[in-house]
């Protein structure tokens, strides 16, 4: 090798240094411009921790009081601080409308909002559907037309359904397939569903 060669190669190796260099630097930036202070520790990145918050949620009429980190979805609290799991984790990216509760009476993915955001509001999950023995006539609906299979997303489908009713969107079945459209059956239960929800509508009607 010449030692025009050998120049070249250790030049080489310094651009991609440097490359590295400036690139670890930026990953410092961007973390500092989000609101994070990034500490680099040898090859490792540490991060400040969270900062928390006390929230009362009413959920299904009772108050709860948890305290959570600001970065916890409604989902989350519901789930794992809470104890209520009826209400699903599907693709926690509010594309599947597994998550569906109602806050206010409003149909809310419950991943894509922060359970900061819900304090004080009325949250109404699958658990609070029900009165004692008596199913609500959505849920009954449901079981009469088989509109599951799998069952993991029936819990955001049903309450999606009641809220859809509630919002006078259940008056033909195209309108009730629009209206119900957010939330996604992997089993394609989609003719029972759509079935249950005008069994539901007609007799919440009459």
């Amino acid at each position: 090798m010449s030692d025009t060669d050998e120049h070249d190669h250790s030049a080489d190796e310094h651009s991609r240094r440097s490359v590295l260099k400036v690139g670890a630097v930026g990953a410092v930036a961007v973390a500092a411009s989000g609101g994070m202070t990034a500490i680099a520790v040898g090859a490792e990145t540490t991060l400040p921790p969270a900062s928390t918050a006390d929230v009362t949620l009413r959920v299904n009429g009772v108050e709860r009081h948890v305290t959570v980190e600001s970065r916890v979805t409604l989902l989350d609290a519901l789930r794992e601080r809470v104890g209520l799991t009826g209400t699903k984790k599907g693709c926690d990216r509010g594309e599947c409308g597994a998550c569906t509760v109602l806050v206010d009476g409003e149909r809310v993915k419950s991943c894509m909002t922060l359970a900061v955001m819900e304090d004080g509001r009325e949250i109404t999950t699958i658990e609070g559907l029900a009165r004692g023995d008596e199913l609500h006539p959505v849920q009954a609906a449901f079981i009469r037309r088989d509109a599951f299979q799998c069952g993991f997303c029936t819990s955001g489908q049903v309450m999606s359904a009641v809220a859809c009713i509630r919002e006078g969107h259940a008056g033909s079945d195209a309108e009730i397939r629009e209206w119900m459209s957010g939330n996604l059956c992997r089993c394609g239960c989609y003719p029972n569903i759509v079935d249950a929800v005008r069994d539901a509508a007609k007799g919440q009607a009459e």
